[in-house]
């Protein structure tokens, strides 16, 4: 194993009738902007969780966050909070809402003219006003992590950073607040699950069997309770197993040691903002194909997947490696979710334009830095 750092500090309170718990998690003395998105939790009885556990402190609220959160949106709300010298940021909702409070909480501090160098220049987030999270939704792992990812409607960007200011004082995750989730959110959200712990586990062999373990025991509770959820979707367990796995899957630990890839986030990236392709939606598409075309670099750990994941047998272990994938897309389909881009009426129009965006003349990407312009163009053609 290689050296390794990792910290991890946020506070995290999982389960039922946890809300309430807002009264001793936020801080006091500060006046709090609450940041939410289309309007779900208005319905579903959270906001009035909220509000009640907010009663007697000084709040203001931010709604209409978008699903893929818009820099002119967030910027909105960097004014408002400016004006109403808010000092603090709680994001109610799923992960977006949250990518979303992390920009506004990091732009509020940021020295320059134009924070959207923050995601496209990757300028350093020296400073951030503290926040707080209620999740809704289980899927981007946003709760327990320092990442966000932020669109740009007039660029057609949707780009991503990260910082450990960013970092959720605190998140509360209540399963029973996912029980009338949409059933292509769910779906959405358990695609994305298992795409994050691919990025960091469907790479190479780095001698550290107990992090692919738990990369496995996530994969494999996510699959489990994946088949589970659509038939019994008020079912206390199975909702609390999916969001606890998509909290693991991207809050750092799997990703020690790791060799990261991240092509599939990458080029899903550019489907959302070229096509408003769900992020879910573009992972499922993409990712399938970025294996295929890896199949000889990652073709260890695309067997050990096929066996420990699937229970595939058999001798040869690139069969078993090209099962393994073919087996995650009949999942995801039976689950609801499209796996090709023709099933979006999407064509290769734009794919030498997506391939420059993400490349440039001469970058790479990948685990190995294998991964260039020519390849982004053929892992697109796979996807048809």
């Amino acid at each position: 194993m290689n050296n390794f750092e990792w910290h991890n500090p946020v506070r995290l309170v999982f389960g039922r009738g946890t809300i309430p718990r807002l009264r001793e998690l936020v801080p006091p003395g500060v006046r709090v902007m609450i940041a939410w998105g289309g309007g779900s939790i208005r319905k579903n009885g959270v906001w009035e969780q909220v509000i009640q556990a907010m009663a007697g402190r000084d709040y203001t609220e931010f709604g209409g966050i978008e699903a893929n959160p818009q820099y002119s949106t967030l910027m909105r709300a960097v004014a408002q909070a400016r004006s109403e010298k808010s000092g603090f940021i709680l994001a109610v909702g799923g992960g977006s809402v949250l990518d979303g409070a992390k920009f506004i909480a990091a732009a509020l501090e940021y020295p320059g003219a134009e924070p959207w160098d923050i995601p496209e220049k990757h300028a350093k987030v020296e400073k951030a006003v503290p926040l707080g999270a209620v999740l809704t939704l289980p899927a981007t792992g946003s709760e327990m992590n320092g990442n966000a990812v932020i669109s740009r409607l007039e660029t057609r960007q949707k780009l991503a950073f990260g910082s450990d200011k960013v970092m959720p004082v605190f998140s509360i995750l209540d399963p029973e607040t996912t029980y009338t989730l949409p059933a292509r959110q769910t779906a959405n959200g358990i695609v994305d699950t298992m795409v994050h712990v691919f990025e960091q586990y469907l790479t190479r062999d780095t001698g550290n069997p107990l992090n692919e373990g738990i990369a496995e025991a996530v994969l494999k509770t996510t699959i489990e309770n994946g088949k589970k959820v659509f038939l019994s979707p008020g079912d206390y367990d199975i909702r609390a197993n999916l969001m606890w796995s998509a909290t693991m899957a991207l809050n750092g630990l799997i990703g020690v040691n790791a060799a990261h890839d991240w092509t599939s986030h990458g080029i899903g990236h550019e489907l959302t903002a070229l096509y408003g392709l769900d992020h879910g939606q573009s992972l499922a598409v993409v990712a399938p194909n970025v294996l295929r075309h890896k199949r000889d670099a990652k073709g260890v750990m695309l067997a050990r997947y096929a066996r420990n994941v699937w229970d595939i047998g058999g001798g040869d272990a690139a069969k078993a490696a090209m099962a393994g994938v073919d087996r995650t897309v009949e999942f995801w389909n039976s689950i609801g979710v499209k796996t090709r881009l023709s099933e979006y009426g999407i064509d290769d129009r734009d794919f030498g334009f997506i391939a420059g965006r993400l490349c440039g003349a001469d970058g790479k990407l990948g685990e190995n830095g294998d991964i260039g312009r020519e390849d982004v163009i053929n892992i697109l053609r796979l996807c048809i």
